[in-house]
């Protein structure tokens, strides 16, 4: 299959990425119960360095951000030494590395939190369902609504986190604005029915939004800095009235600061986590100045398509890079690919995890 678009290199920030082929963050839950990142997470990053861009898994800013069970976090000296050789270790394969920046805000649970007080959010709304625990699934309680004197010392969390990610050797970070996270649970109404100056209009609701990436954007650089958004997204109970004026008007504001590429997971139709209704990708395209990346289904040909079509610059492969480790080598030259196995996406152990073979 002739894909030269995917393998046409491309300037990322400060970067020169050999290829267009996104490691999609992907959580595993392999860390330690410190959340230190270890020997078994090095080894699986550096098996995937052919990747034109690494994003790491989502990584816990804060004690208060945590709330999955094997996740690592980068708020610590030992978790930021540990990354150091992860890092370390990639480079010298010659990849190129951002760390996800995630505050989990509601998603998590008191089991999580310091003394064992409750999780935080936009609002005191509780997610439907239930969260794993580490003494196993427990339904989600109602989070309690941050103070608004509350807020600027998260913000000051992401901007630790992300000098703490550049200090462990990270080109970059892609701060976590998807998914029904902290910074999605503000930006959204369905999660957000504040009435002081974060809730009720959209501009409100892009506050949050904006400070925490104006504030990450000052301390290490628009260049080092990317943000991952899912206007459609459901999961962790999320929705909005009108997703396009929503994150249009985020996305239009987001200009301002240059930063190294705008990350949109709005799945292809089939996909389990495709919504119906309006495509907003295509709305955000034509609106961010900068270098635009789609993730949510992707295979060769259709992110191939995606590229020479205009639709984006660069394509996020999540599931693929589980199963494929040489992902890129098998892309380029047409072979077949590993199948996942699911029932290890989130075991603690090699299996599934740094076992899938190689072409090679």
């Amino acid at each position: 299959m002739s894909t030269p678009n995917l393998f046409t290199p491309i300037k990322l920030g400060n970067l020169e990425l050999a290829n267009r082929i996104v490691m999609a963050p992907l959580t595993r839950g392999r860390a330690d119960v410190r959340e230190i990142p270890n020997a078994l997470m090095q080894e699986y990053y550096t098996q995937r360095a052919s990747a034109g861009l690494i994003i790491s898994e989502a990584t816990h800013i804060s004690p208060q951000g945590r709330g999955w069970f094997g996740a690592p976090g980068i708020y610590s000296e030992a978790q930021i030494q540990a990354w150091q050789l992860i890092t370390q270790a990639v480079h010298q394969k010659g990849g190129k590395f951002y760390l996800q920046l995630w505050h989990m805000g509601r998603a998590s649970h008191p089991d999580f939190q310091p003394n064992g007080e409750l999780p935080v959010s936009a609002s005191a709304i509780a997610i439907r369902g239930e969260v794993s625990t580490p003494s196993g699934k427990k339904p989600h309680v109602a989070p309690r609504a941050l103070e608004i004197a509350e807020i600027p010392q998260i913000v000051q969390d992401y901007v630790v986190a992300a000098k703490n990610a550049i200090a462990a050797g990270f080109d970059g970070v892609e701060i976590h604005g998807a998914n029904g996270y902290l910074i999605d649970q503000f930006l959204r109404d369905g999660s957000n029915q504040r009435t002081d100056d974060y809730g009720g209009s959209i501009e409100n609701r892009a506050r949050f939004l904006l400070e925490v990436t104006g504030a990450v954007v000052d301390a290490i650089g628009g260049d080092r800095v990317a943000l991952r958004l899912s206007p459609t997204n459901t999961y962790n109970d999320m929705s909005d009235r009108d997703p396009v004026a929503t994150f249009t008007y985020a996305v239009e504001k987001l200009n301002a600061f240059g930063l190294a590429y705008l990350h949109i997971l709005e799945a292809l139709p089939g996909h389990p986590l495709a919504a119906e209704g309006t495509r907003v990708s295509p709305h955000l395209r034509k609106i961010f100045k900068g270098l635009y990346m789609l993730n949510g289904g992707y295979d060769q040909q259709t992110g191939e398509a995606a590229i020479a079509n205009g639709e984006a610059d660069l394509i996020a492969y999540g599931v693929p890079f589980i199963a494929n480790p040489d992902l890129v080598e098998r892309f380029r030259l047409g072979s077949a690919l590993n199948p996942p196995d699911q029932s290890t996406f989130y075991t603690h152990g090699a299996e599934g995890y740094i076992d899938y073979p190689t072409l090679s």
